[in-house]
């Protein structure tokens, strides 16, 4: 099995043993390799398929200027910009089927580039002393990236990080030989949810558009869910998108760290795919449940919903920010949207009788939403629950419609 090559990519310079031992590992499991050098100062052993100065020409610059910087920073980042351009230029080329980047922090700040400018599904691994370090924030890690802490690794091989190496090596040839990469056949539906003990929408939806020919991916919507489905939004992979649920979107403006990022529901309108919006769980702020409460939360009620992850509940004022934060992104859309308002709730712990029950608190934020949607925006007020059937049927009607408009492919 020689089929599938690997793209590795470090400083061959400073690394040049343990990126020579990754290469031996993965050559005699059957793969093949392509190497990248990013580094700077120094020179590999023996020549890398793909050279620093062919890394740095790719960023516009050079090795010379980036030595002339005088800053190590200023540096590597002209090095993982054009180590970004080359691996997206390669993959685009089918020179490689997967890629692993090996460093300390410096080599997982280029690595971090390098796997976000690769799309969703090709086999990404980073090795790092740094792994599930809170020094990486989520918004920088590509949403299909595995990452192993190189444990014994800062300076020289040892058999406790040819643990590691031996491991990673055998793990990205492995997942290149058995990547299904999605293949778009059926016209692909992106829709964001939670578990379906808060929201019960996709147990309708989905059997539903599935029936009618299209294939329908679920995101969750606690960060790395929403970067995925912006990431698959921003190479326009949908049909459509059910984006019913807006609470990463409300952690991000209230400075939770549990974010799908600054562009989170802008991609699908930025590249003219038609949008159904809800803002589901639009009263709930994620917090993470192990670590002190933030001075900020501490006067607002909470709910633990697991060891993991607390629930902070909205003011209204903390609302209101949430309805124009929605409304702002939207404003850039292209295509068509739809924002769906569901008067009787948005979440099942809001329902009559349930913890988080508030209808006043929702009246005022409805209509606040609805007052700040654009103009290329139309809504559409629903006599009902989210997860009541009346909510689901109202979202297959529009989209049926715009099927019938030729506004949505399939």
């Amino acid at each position: 099995m020689s089929d599938k090559a690997i793209l590795v990519v470090g400083t061959f310079d400073t690394k040049d043993d343990e990126l020579n031992f990754l290469t031996d590992v993965i050559r005699d499991q059957g793969g093949r390799v392509v190497t990248m050098d990013v580094s700077v100062l120094g020179d590999p052993s023996s020549p890398t398929d793909y050279s620093k100065h062919d890394v740095a020409s790719e960023s516009g610059s050079s090795i010379k200027a980036a030595i002339a910087s005088g800053e190590e920073n200023e540096a590597m980042q002209i090095m993982a910009k054009g180590a970004s351009l080359l691996a997206l230029r390669l993959y685009t080329e089918d020179k490689f089927d997967g890629v692993i980047v090996l460093g300390g922090t410096m080599g997982t700040d280029l690595a971090l580039d390098v796997c976000a400018a690769l799309p969703l599904g090709v086999p990404k691994y980073i090795v790092s002393t740094v792994s599930f370090s809170p020094l990486i924030p989520a918004e920088r890690v590509a949403a299909d990236v595995q990452m192993i802490l190189w444990a014994g690794g800062l300076y020289g091989l040892n058999s406790v990080c040819k643990a590691s190496l031996s491991q990673a090596g055998g793990a990205v040839l492995g997942a290149a030989r058995a990547a299904q990469k999605p293949d778009f056949m059926k016209p692909l539906i992106g829709m964001m949810s939670l578990g379906t003990s808060a929201l019960r929408y996709v147990i309708p939806l989905k059997p539903a558009l599935e029936q009618r020919g299209y294939e329908v991916a679920v995101f969750h919507a606690t960060g790395m869910g929403g970067r995925a489905f912006e990431s698959l939004a921003s190479q326009g992979a949908f049909a459509c998108v059910f984006d019913l649920c807006s609470q990463e979107l409300g952690n991000y403006v209230n400075g939770s760290n549990i974010s799908a990022g600054a562009d989170r529901m802008t991609n699908a309108g930025l590249n003219g795919t038609p949008q159904l919006v809800a803002p589901a769980c639009y009263d709930l702020v994620d917090i993470v449940g192990w670590l002190p409460v933030p001075e900020k939360w501490k006067d607002h009620p909470q709910r633990a919903h697991n060891r993991l992850l607390n629930n902070v509940i909205l003011n209204d004022d903390e609302k209101k920010l949430v309805a124009h934060a929605i409304a702002k992104q939207l404003v850039t859309a292209t295509g068509p949207v739809a924002v769906l308002l569901p008067e009787q709730g948005l979440g099942e712990w809001d329902r009559e009788g349930a913890d988080l029950h508030d209808p006043e608190g929702l009246k005022l934020f409805l209509q606040e939403l609805e007052n700040a949607l654009p103009a290329n925006v139309t809504s559409h007020r629903i006599d009902g629950h989210i997860n009541d059937d009346v909510f689901a049927a109202k979202a297959l009607e529009i989209f049926d419609g715009w099927r019938a408009e030729g506004i949505v492919e399939g």
